[in-house]
């Protein structure tokens, strides 16, 4: 039998990630708990929305004064919730949906991060493509026969699927429930959790050299030769205030 494909991804400590990459099983799954809630919201829109209007469940009824614009306010917000649930509900969860968190899977980015907003996009833009020539024929067929079992819209977007193993993921998305209101980026403060959580386990010397480097990529007011006069308390320190954004130039 076949070995589950992974991607391996190398932190700021030097310490190899191993995500495993999800098949078409795992996303057939994700998507079709998806399908079904979409599904659902949207008919329950449809019909409270049909109640409020006339009481009367026909659809095509214009009977009742401005059924013209009775008509978009009820078809209008339903095909926003049935056609724009992945792509609004991807970027909101952060690479996640409530289908893909019980199936155990979640979209990175080749580099492991949350992918962003305009790649979460271009990835549901290409469902039309991968959803030829009916039932995602076209992008289940890409995945099987795909190394990395990514369909048109992963290839276009550069994102991946892969399985939401907590200690995995946590190396790059650990605060995606607890966004720190810092000014760092989510990936900035989860490269620092990780350091600061390995801390004890490097040598003085390995530390303080990454410590550095991180500060200067996250820091605009750090300079190279403050920081070398930082002993290694210092830069731990230094740390942990980025962190709690009272950081100081």
């Amino acid at each position: 039998m076949a070995s589950t494909p992974t991607i391996t991804l190398q932190s700021v400590t030097g310490v190899d990630v191993e995500l495993r990459i999800a098949g078409a099983g795992s996303r057939s799954y994700a998507f079709v708990i998806d399908w079904h809630i979409r599904l659902v919201l949207a008919l329950a829109w449809l019909f409270t929305a049909l109640f409020i209007r006339a009481g009367s469940l026909n659809l095509f009824d214009d009977s009742t004064p401005r059924g013209g614009m009775g008509q978009l306010a009820i078809w209008i917000p339903t095909t926003v919730i049935y056609f724009l649930y992945h792509p609004i509900l991807e970027i909101v969860m952060r690479g996640s949906t409530p289908g893909k968190r019980m199936a155990g899977v979640r979209i990175v980015s080749r580099t492991g991060d949350i992918p962003g907003a305009g790649a979460l996009l271009l990835r549901n833009v290409f469902r039309l493509v991968d959803s030829l020539p009916f039932v995602y024929l076209l992008g289940l067929g890409v995945v099987i026969f795909t190394e990395q079992h990514v369909r048109i819209g992963d290839l276009a977007a550069g994102t991946l699927l892969v399985h939401d193993d907590a200690g995995a993921v946590k190396s790059f998305d650990g605060l995606r429930n607890d966004t720190p209101e810092n000014g760092l980026s989510p990936q900035s403060a989860d490269l620092i959790h990780e350091l600061l959580d390995r801390w004890w386990t490097l040598d003085d010397t390995m530390r303080a050299n990454i410590a550095r480097s991180l500060i200067l990529r996250v820091d605009p007011a750090a300079s190279t030769e403050a920081l070398l006069l930082q002993t290694s308390p210092q830069l731990r320190s230094h740390l942990q205030a980025l962190l709690k954004g009272t950081a100081r130039a």
